[in-house]
């Protein structure tokens, strides 16, 4: 890693399955729960004597949490610079912003331009100490040229499954990085079925989103650095856009661990998911109060990312909306589109549509006043729109 001496090992201990409770082996290559087919989460042996200045003259990724990351022998972290992005105050749109202190978390710096990097970091660095050899993933576009990036690192193959209106520069890159690309007449949810069935006719290891255990381990380190840079006082408000919502769990969960660890004290912020007119279908189900949402997709949307019809871990979303009081909102194409000229004309950034959509959306909830004066809110850019001109121009 760089040359980077790891003063510590992973204190993973096991893998839980939240629904169930089913423990399961973390020494062994893991996807769902064997019981009831649930998202896994890894466990970390959690006790309070691990000190927050561990961190000290640590290097600015994400492997600076490297205890509360799976990889057990540094050697097979495969790493390209991935975390610690900056956040950045909303400074010339105080019009909009008022009494409240609003913030950006900016991933678009991330390598292959998006928070993609840090789950597929984790994850491709997992399936290598596993013995994995071919991965293949469905995408929307940026995980699967973040996972095309990361094999490549890691000297394994990558097959990517993508629909076939993705803009051409999402394939380019995953052509450029070596990956196998297959486009498909379809979304997100067609590309996962074909995936499903290809990984086992050729023994393809899945990176699919939350259908293995360590891609949200890489997005939680978003939780562990939004409370680092805030100096452990977590924000009131965190707006996110919601496609496979693998980040958003991901924050939760490390919000949860830093409490165990005594980083934090309880104080949680409101979580707020932010999804295209297009696929409202977790929107929908929190405002009805269901548990679990209904299979949605309105057809394109700017925001390739958002385009998930029905995302594998909707229950757990719809878990974290609820426990945090938070709340659930759609934004449209047209919307999305004036709020990242707006963004870009004022504040100097060209954010990806996933992320325009959360100025809009924060604009809407200041006005009904769900959002409050004097709240701290944190708006999270999920990648770079010099990605997505095709769409967007």
């Amino acid at each position: 890693m760089n040359n980077i001496e790891l003063e510590q090992a992973s204190l993973l201990t096991d893998l839980k399955c939240p629904e169930c409770g089913t423990i399961h082996d973390a020494a062994v290559i893991n996807t769902v729960c064997i019981n009831c087919a649930s998202t896994l989460f890894a466990r970390y042996n959690l006790h309070t004597g691990i000190s927050k200045d561990i961190l000290i003259g640590r290097p600015a990724t994400m492997w600076r949490y490297r205890e509360f990351l799976p990889v057990i022998d540094e050697k097979n972290i495969v790493t390209l610079g991935e975390g610690f992005t900056p956040i950045l105050p909303v400074k010339n749109l105080k019009k909009f912003t008022g009494d409240n202190e609003v913030f950006w978390k900016d991933e678009s710096g991330n390598p292959t331009g998006s928070f993609k990097a840090r789950g597929i970091s984790a994850a491709v660095s997992k399936a290598k100490e596993l013995g994995i050899q071919a991965i293949a993933t469905p995408t929307a576009g940026n995980a699967g040229g973040a996972l095309a990036a990361y094999a490549a690192s890691a000297g394994v193959k990558a097959i990517v499954y993508m629909p076939k209106q993705t803009p051409k520069v999402f394939k380019d890159e995953c052509h450029l990085y070596g990956a196998e690309l297959v486009e498909i007449d379809g979304n997100i949810s067609d590309c996962g079925k074909l995936v499903n069935e290809h990984a086992l006719l050729n023994n393809w290891f899945q990176v699919s989103t939350l259908k293995e255990p360590y891609r949200l381990e890489g997005k939680k380190t978003m939780g562990y650095e939004i409370a680092e840079q805030f100096n452990w006082q977590l924000p009131d408000v965190i707006l996110y856009p919601t496609g496979g919502g693998t980040g958003l769990i991901g924050i939760w969960k490390a919000f949860d661990e830093m409490e165990q660890l005594g980083w934090i004290d309880s104080k949680r912020p409101r979580m707020v998911t932010v999804q295209s007119e297009s696929c409202d279908g977790i929107v929908k189900a929190f405002h009805s109060g269901k548990t679990v949402s209904e299979f949605a997709d309105g057809g394109f949307t700017i925001a390739n990312g958002l385009r998930v019809p029905k995302p594998y871990a909707d229950k757990v979303i719809l878990k974290v909306l609820r426990e945090s009081n938070g709340t659930a909102i759609t934004i449209s194409d047209d919307e999305m589109s004036t709020a990242l000229k707006e963004i870009a004309k004022n504040e100097g950034m060209l954010m990806a549509p996933e992320g325009a959509a959360l100025w809009q959306a924060y604009k809407k909830l200041k006005a009904t006043q769900w959002i409050q004066p004097g709240e701290k809110v944190l708006l999270i850019n999920t990648g770079s729109g010099y990605k997505y001109l095709e769409n967007i121009m």
